[in-house]
C-alpha cells in the first residue's frame, strides 16, 4: 500500500475529483480527513469509506478559523499529520474578465488560492514533524488559458506560481509541494456541463477531441497522479505541476474527419 497509515487532509473531499482520491487514497492505506463545506456528501462519503479510519469536518476552506479548527481536529484526532491535498475549488463564473463582478472575482481568490494559504499556515508545523507533502489541484488552464474563465485561470496560475515558491521554501524542511493540473475531467459538474449545452453529443464529442489520447477521464486517472505524489515513489519530486490531460497542452491537432 502506497500511503499505509498516512495521514492526509483532504480539502473538496465529498464529490468530484476530491471524492475519487477519497477512494484512492483509502485503498492505498491511507487515514482521511474529509474536508468539506457539504455534510450531507461528507456522510455519504463515510458510509462508503466506512468511518472506523477516517473522519469528515465540515469548513469553509475561506474561512481562517475553519480552516485553524479543521486542522486541530485533524491532528488531535490522529496524532499527526503527513500530507495536505488541498483540492476544494470553484470554477464560475465563467465569463470573460471585465464582466466579472468584484463579489465573483473576491470568492474565486478566497477559495482556489487564500485556502491554500490558510492550509499551510495552520498546518506547515505538523507537516514540519513527518516532513510531510503538500499537493494542490490546479489546471491545465493554468498553463494555456481557458475562454471565458480568466479569473479561474488566474487563480490557477497563482497556484502553480505558489506551488514552486513553497516547494523552494520547505525544501530545507524536508517537505515537498506539488500540484496536479487536469484538463477537463467528467465530474458531476462536468456532466451536468455537457446536459444544459444546445447538443450535448457535440459538448461529448468536443471534450473527447480535446485530449490526443482520444476521451475525456473519470477523476480516477487524477487520483492516480495524486497517490504516487502523495507516496514515497516520487521522494524527489518537488515544485512540479504535473499535467494530466491526455496530452491536452501539446498543440494543434488536425480534428476534421
Amino acid at each position: 500500500m502506497l500511503l499505509n497509515e498516512k495521514i492526509i487532509f483532504l480539502t473538496g473531499a465529498s464529490s468530484g475529483i476530491g471524492y475519487n482520491c477519497a477512494l484512492a487514497y483509502a485503498q492505498e492505506g491511507a487515514h482521511i480527513a474529509l474536508i468539506s463545506n457539504n455534510i450531507k456528501e461528507i456522510d455519504s462519503v463515510l458510509m462508503v469509506l466506512g468511518n472506523k479510519r477516517h473522519i469528515g469536518i465540515y469548513c469553509d476552506v475561506s474561512n481562517e478559523d475553519d480552516v485553524k479548527l479543521s486542522l486541530e481536529k485533524t491532528i488531535q484526532h490522529y496524532g499527526k499529520l503527513d500530507a495536505i491535498h488541498n483540492n476544494a475549488g470553484i470554477v464560475t463564473p465563467s465569463k470573460p474578465l471585465h464582466e466579472t463582478s468584484i463579489e465573483e472575482w473576491q470568492m474565486l481568490m478566497d477559495i482556489n488560492l487564500k485556502s491554500i494559504y490558510l492550509t499551510t499556515k495552520y498546518g506547515f508545523k505538523a507537516l514540519q514533524e513527518t516532513k510531510g507533502t503538500i499537493l494542490n489541484t490546479s489546471s491545465l488552464a493554468a498553463q494555456i488559458g481557458q475562454q471565458d474563465h480568466a479569473a479561474y485561470s488566474a487563480t490557477k496560475g497563482g497556484i502553480n506560481a505558489l506551488t514552486k515558491s513553497m516547494a523552494l521554501d520547505y525544501a530545507q524542511y524536508g517537505i515537498r509541494v506539488n500540484a496536479v493540473c487536469p484538463a477537463w475531467v467528467l465530474t458531476p459538474a462536468v456532466q451536468q456541463w455537457m446536459l444544459n449545452q444546445p447538443n450535448s453529443v457535440d459538448a461529448q464529442t468536443y471534450l473527447k477531441n480535446i485530449h490526443p489520447l482520444g476521451y475525456c477521464p473519470e477523476g480516477d486517472v487524477v487520483a492516480d497522479a495524486c497517490v504516487f505524489l502523495l507516496s514515497e515513489k516520487s521522494k524527489f519530486i518537488t515544485g512540479c505541476t504535473l499535467p494530466v490531460s491526455g496530452g491536452a497542452e501539446l498543440g494543434y491537432r488536425h480534428l476534421l474527419d
